[in-house]
């Protein structure tokens, strides 16, 4: 079945993604448009929604890198959490979280945001292979990734290249949405996570991992360092107001060291 997203330039209009886009072991070329004739590439599978290049942080810059995209899931995902946390969190772990709260059902439509590898994307899809799902990322580099881990698994997802602050989708269309890390990275977090709350279904749910101030002298001192690539940190009371401010609500909570896990409910 065709998957309707919007037009990037012309709010009332639809473009149509062929269902062929997102079984990733065929390669599929080719180009999309809305009855207003703006027109978008696929490449591999991968549709390109974004109508002009954005201007980029450093952090967000080296997430366009090729190098980055390759080391990112295998050297660096897989580990992040034990090192972040001082304990051992295995990445299962954390896939198991996000399937319980995010909880995929046959039939019904989730979103991965900035999903670099997207590797909550197959985690849901592999949960419940008779969802859909959709990973956005403004890096293309990343995207490619994670179209060779998804083909790897034989996992069927959409892949768009999109700009989260202008997501190319109306309103209330997904069920779901999990966003892991990314809104450390955003330079707009707060229209990032409208955005979120205008894609989700009332009666949907949002599963958010993000870091947070660390409270040690030594953990500081490396987050005020990376400040000046582009990166942000908030304490759980300073995370959990920009999510009301935006429309959420906390229904569940936890943090290990300084990674913190949130369900949100749209209010």
């Amino acid at each position: 079945m065709k998957f309707e997203v919007r037009s990037p330039l012309y709010d009332q209009e639809s473009i149509l993604i062929p269902s062929e886009v997102e079984n990733l072991s065929k390669p599929f070329n080719g180009t999309v448009c809305s009855r207003k004739g703006d027109e978008y590439k696929i490449k591999n599978n991968i549709v390109d929604l974004l109508p002009k290049e954005q201007e980029y942080t450093l952090a967000q810059s080296t997430n366009q890198w090729s190098i980055t995209a390759s080391v990112y899931e295998d050297l660096w995902r897989v580990r992040s959490l034990s090192l972040l946390t001082g304990e051992q969190f295995p990445i299962e772990k954390e896939k198991e979280l996000l399937n319980q709260w995010v909880n995929p059902q046959p039939g019904k439509a989730y979103l991965d945001v900035g999903c670099s590898t997207a590797m909550y994307a197959r985690a849901l899809k592999k949960a419940e292979p008779e969802s859909r799902l959709v990973a956005i990322d403004f890096a293309e580099a990343m995207l490619e990734e994670a179209r060779l881990k998804a083909e790897a698994n034989q996992t069927d997802i959409l892949l768009l290249r999109a700009d989260a602050r202008e997501m190319p989708f109306f309103a209330r269309t997904f069920d779901g949405i999990a966003m892991g890390g990314t809104l450390n990275e955003l330079g707009d977090e707060l229209k990032v996570l409208f955005e979120c709350k205008r894609v989700l279904k009332d009666d949907g749910v949002m599963f958010m991992m993000h870091l947070i101030k660390s409270e040690t002298w030594y953990g500081w001192l490396f987050q005020n360092s990376a400040e000046w690539s582009g990166l942000k940190f908030w304490t759980v009371e300073e995370s959990n107001e920009l999510f009301e401010r935006s429309g959420f609500k906390v229904e569940d909570q936890f943090t290990k060291g300084i990674v913190c896990f949130t369900k949100l409910k749209p209010v």
